[in-house]
This record gives C-alpha cells, structure tokens and sequence, in this order.
C-alpha cells in the first residue's frame, strides 16, 4: 500500500468512524483517540559524535485509534480496536509496512466468561514486562533499548533484523481473563506463521499471562514460545517475571525478562520507581543487560550493558503535560546498545547518553 493509499484509507476509517458513532449511538459506541507527542532530544555517543533532533513519542506513543464495543444483549457485546502509530516530528506513519501496526483487533466479550481477541496486539511478555517500566517502554531511558535484535545474542539470532514478537504478534488469537476475579488476570495467545518468513514478521507464538493485584502490590508472571524459518535450533523463548509495591509517597517496580535461544542467553533487570510531586512525578529506573553463552562460535558473555534514567512529568491539565527525561547506558565487552537518536557506529565498550524534553497531549 502506497502513500496515497494510506491517507485514503484513513481518511475513509474517520469518516466511517464519525458516522458510525452518530447512527449508533443506541446500541453501540465508536470512539476516536490518540496521543501527540514530541521532544527535543540530544544524544551523544562517545567517540563518534551527538546529534540534536525532534522525536515522536517520548513519554507515550504518538498515535491515533478508533474502538467501538456493540451490546449484545444477555451480558454479551462485540469490539473492535484499530491503532495506528505516527511520528509528530515528521507527519508520517510510524511504520512503512503496516498502516494499523499498533493494534487491529476484533473482540467477543462476555462478562462472566472473558474475552476471545482476534489480530495484532501485545505478547503477553511485554504485557507483564511493560507494567514495571516507569517510563512506559518509551524515551532515551526506555527499558526497550534493550530488547534489541541489532547486537549479536538471542533476539538477532531467532528473528534476524526484521520484525520480532517481543512486543507484537500477528495473526494472533487471545483470550483474556473476565475482570472481577480478585485481582486476578491473565491471558493466553496463539499466533499463526501462516507459511511466512521471520524477515515478513510472520512467527509461531504460543504464550500466557498471569498476574495478582492488590491495592498494595502486585504480581505477574509471562512466558512466549516462538518458532519462525530462522529457529532451527528450537524456539525462542521469552520469559517474564516482575512484582511492584504502591506506597502513599512511591512506586516501586522489579522485574527480570530473560531471552533464550539455542547456546545464547540474555537476561535484563528492571528496577523503577516513580514518586508523585505536587502537580507530577519523577521517574527512576536502573536497567542491566546481562549476555550469556554463545553465538555460533562467537562468545558473548562480556557483552553487558547498564542504564540509569532520570525524568520528571508535569501535568498542565488531565489530557496535557510537559516532560523532561536524561538517560546513560554504559556498554562492557563488545556491547554497543545506543540510546536511539543518536549517530551511527557506536563501538563495543562506549557510552551512550541522552536528553530530551517535550510535550504530550492525549486526545
């Protein structure tokens, strides 16, 4: 789908979605919403250079979506949910190959049973793991510059450089968990490869979910399962562990997230916290990427990594807010994760560090 084809689309989805709300406002809804946002950013990584830029999406992801739920009657309804990313900086889609690459879904909700989702949505790993990154998986001191399929490790060796599951999946059916249980959740996925190719983003996935929520504490546990035509080796695994404690005056989070494939192995640590500050809230977090084992014949277990990040969140209203975020990761061995933004051909065993600062609004 080319440009063009793109914008007539969208354009064609408003339209639908506008009208669809007025005519049936009786029996269903149909909802438009989105995020815009953008920072100024500096990133410098030593030995090559900085580079000052304008980003998309530092503390939430820019984006725009509609969603619509249909009563059924009996305690039964429909959905659906389409998202799709954007960068502010430019006016251009976020993704070139995708125009829905956020989340197209389809739904079938019953109260007491759960719901049956069907299409592109989050692997219940990332699900588990995003919960404890107090920076929402987003920005120079995203837990996600980490969980990366450029160095040599695990992630590159079962999907490549293309498309992974360690966020999405397509193809994917779910059920999820009915509300009410206590505190409980959970969900189970099943995606298809439908014959593909890891470099067209087509992987098997099978994985599951399930957490515990207490006004106090909470708890969560994931684990995913992906095969592709790169993973002759076995499959890919994908491993989630992580709990948080809600104090009066903070948050604090803990989690582990393992990758596992073939005779590689990395291990990441998350631990945050974010503290309420008058009319905001500051954010922490300590990020390490531990590699273990082997690449073909290649060793891999001096290529570590760390992150600290620091940022502060000032709501000007309930929809607005500005932010300020700084970030450095420290490379060991042949490590050479960067903070993105960035210029190229940062070597193994160099720093990367980053600022930004921008405005978000949510619509």
């Amino acid at each position: 789908m080319n440009r063009s084809e793109k914008k007539l689309v969208f354009a064609a989805c408003a339209v639908a979605g506008a009208f669809g709300a007025v005519s049936a406002s009786a029996q269903s809804s149909v909802t438009l919403f989105g995020v815009a946002d953008t920072s100024a950013r500096y990133v410098k990584n030593e030995n090559v250079g900085s580079i000052k830029s304008l980003a998309s999406g530092a503390n939430q992801t820019s984006r725009l979506g509609f969603r619509g739920i249909e009563d059924l009657g009996g305690g039964w309804s429909a959905g659906f949910h389409l998202e799709h990313g954007i960068s502010v900086d430019t006016g251009t889609a976020a993704s070139s190959t995708q125009f829905w690459d956020r989340r197209a879904t389809v739904s079938l909700l019953a109260k007491p049973l759960g719901e049956i989702r069907i299409g592109r949505d989050f692997v219940p790993s990332y699900v588990s793991w995003g919960r404890h990154d107090p920076f929402g998986y987003v920005g120079v001191a995203s837990s996600g510059t980490f969980i990366s399929a450029t160095p040599v490790g695990p992630i590159r060796s079962a999907y490549g450089t293309g498309g992974n599951t360690t966020v999405r999946s397509s193809n994917a059916v779910q059920y999820l968990l009915p509300s009410g249980l206590g505190g409980v959740d959970g969900a189970l996925m099943v995606a298809a490869g439908e014959g593909g190719t890891a470099a067209n983003g087509q992987h098997k996935l099978v994985g599951g979910r399930l957490g515990f929520t207490h006004p106090l504490f909470g708890i969560t546990a994931a684990h995913d399962r992906v095969e592709n035509d790169l993973t002759v080796l076995g499959s890919h695994t994908d491993t989630v562990v992580g709990g948080h404690l809600s104090l009066s005056f903070m948050r604090l989070t803990l989690a582990t997230r393992q990758f596992k494939y073939g005779n590689a192995k990395q291990s990441n640590l998350l631990v945050g916290a974010t503290v309420p500050v008058g009319a905001g809230e500051v954010k922490a977090s300590f990020n390490r990427a531990n590699l273990q084992g082997r690449v073909g014949a290649t060793v891999i277990d001096a290529n570590d990594a760390s992150q600290i990040g620091l940022g502060y969140v000032h709501a000007l209203s309930k929809r607005t807010a500005l932010y300020t975020t700084a970030s450095r990761i420290s490379n060991k061995g042949a490590a050479s994760f960067a903070i993105p933004g960035g210029p190229a051909g940062l070597a193994g065993g160099r720093d990367s560090t980053g600022f930004e600062a921008g405005l978000r609004h949510n619509f």
